[in-house]
């Protein structure tokens, strides 16, 4: 907005306090791994990034600076990545930064505001987000279960039905005998875990223990718990099967499926593993792996509209891991998207919404339109982008998908800067 030409004004709480996870008192702070993920277009967070640059992302200026060797990820030096970051914000003349802690929120005479603080907001603000949208519209732990490609599974092993309703078959089913439940068990108990952070409450709600911790209560706990088969027959025996694993559909285009009761503090890759004993899941390929860790965010869906704006005060704007997006590049293209909206929209434009047919677009449309009952953060991934046609060879997907998104996303800049150009 600065760079357009807008008067802003950023309010960081740091240095005057921190977070419990922060501890520069420079913008921009990455304060886990030093990783943007992927740069190759054949991965929806390359894409992703790729869109950010021609978008003209300060966070993307600043990782290309500030960048170190990690093969084909884009790593950076942290220090002088947010220095950088830090420079560009306190030196433009079109930015006054104060350092203050907000604790609530303003009235719309007071003009538009754009809210970005993370999944470590402060206690104050939260509430204050939480009681304007009735006290019901913030999660504060996370409970995430992984998600997989539709195009990955192989149904052949797996049947459609849902408990005690074999014609609905809302869930596919992955059906295990005693022998291979045991040794899923056994796996998940010896897997590497991910160690909290030290920040991090290391008690679990009861409503969201994580699969390690319910299958060591007893050997047959996931069996009575999110693998009890009660109410299903594999049509393949005519029998309930000892244990069952239920993928439920992620998203209306059926691109994604949702390992049902599978949240985890398992490695990345040890959850590669273990879930591929899974009957159909034997090469499956992962869009969000399962996760557990204190979050703070919104049931964006339900209480912000499609420019992510508050429903009960148009004035309030939300972007960034509060809205529901996982992952650094993932908070900036959300912030990035909104604050370019959010600018023609203080100037008197409706701009265009970005096209889902991007990683942006999918991205946004996945805090404005989730198809669950329970609203989840989520990284960017191909499954969140429209399909492709079904001509499109299988091998060639990734590649129509990069190119579709580059020339979308271009097309969606130019409107904007056309719109800018004529104020």
């Amino acid at each position: 907005m600065a760079s357009r030409g807008i008067g802003v004004r950023l309010i960081e709480m740091k240095p005057a306090k921190y977070s419990p996870a922060h501890v520069s008192e420079h913008l921009g702070e990455l304060v886990c791994s030093n990783s943007l993920r992927s740069n190759s277009l054949e991965a929806a967070a390359g894409i992703l990034k790729e869109e950010m640059r021609l978008l003209n992302s300060l966070i993307i200026q600043a990782a290309l600076a500030t960048k170190v060797p990690a093969g084909r990820a884009l790593a950076v030096d942290r220090e002088k990545f947010s220095a950088f970051i830090t420079e560009k914000i306190t030196t433009h003349p079109h930015v006054v930064v104060e350092h203050r802690e907000v604790s609530s929120l303003p009235e719309e005479k007071e003009g538009p505001v754009i809210i970005a603080t993370g999944p470590l907001t402060s206690e104050p603000l939260a509430k204050a987000v939480a009681d304007r949208l009735g006290g019901r519209g913030l999660s504060f732990y996370d409970a995430i279960a992984p998600i997989v490609y539709a195009d990955s599974l192989d149904f052949s092993k797996l049947f459609r039905a849902s408990r005690y309703d074999a014609e609905k078959g809302d869930y596919l089913n992955a059906p295990m005998d005693e022998r291979l439940y045991r040794d899923f068990v056994a796996a998940i108990l010896q897997a590497q875990k991910v160690a909290l952070h030290p920040f991090e409450d290391p008690t679990y709600f009861e409503g969201c223990l994580p699969i390690e911790e319910l299958a060591r209560r007893g050997p047959d706990t996931l069996a009575y718990g999110p693998m009890k088969p009660v109410g299903l027959v594999d049509p393949s025996t005519g029998k309930t099967p000892f244990a069952v694993v239920q993928l439920r559909m992620e998203n209306a285009e059926e691109t994604l499926y949702n390992i049902v009761g599978f949240q985890t503090k398992m490695t990345h890759s040890e959850q590669q593993r273990v879930f591929r004993m899974i009957p159909g899941l034997e090469k499956a390929e992962f869009a969000r792996f399962g996760s557990i860790h204190r979050n703070t965010y919104l049931d964006a869906p339900r209480y912000l509209d499609e420019y992510s704006r508050c429903a009960t005060a148009p004035h309030i704007f939300f972007a960034g891991q509060i809205t529901g997006v996982e992952g650094y590049i993932e908070s900036t293209a959300s912030g990035l998207a909104v604050a370019l909206m959010a600018g023609l929209l203080c100037l008197g434009h409706v701009p265009p919404l970005p096209p889902t047919t991007t990683a942006i677009g999918g991205l946004l449309r996945h805090t404005r339109s989730a198809s669950r009952s329970r609203y989840e953060p989520m990284n960017v991934n191909f499954g969140l982008m429209d399909p492709p046609p079904q001509r499109i060879p299988k091998r060639e997907k990734k590649k129509f998908l990069a190119q579709r998104a580059l020339r979308d996303i271009s097309a969606w800049k130019a409107e904007i800067d056309s719109l800018y150009e004529s104020v």
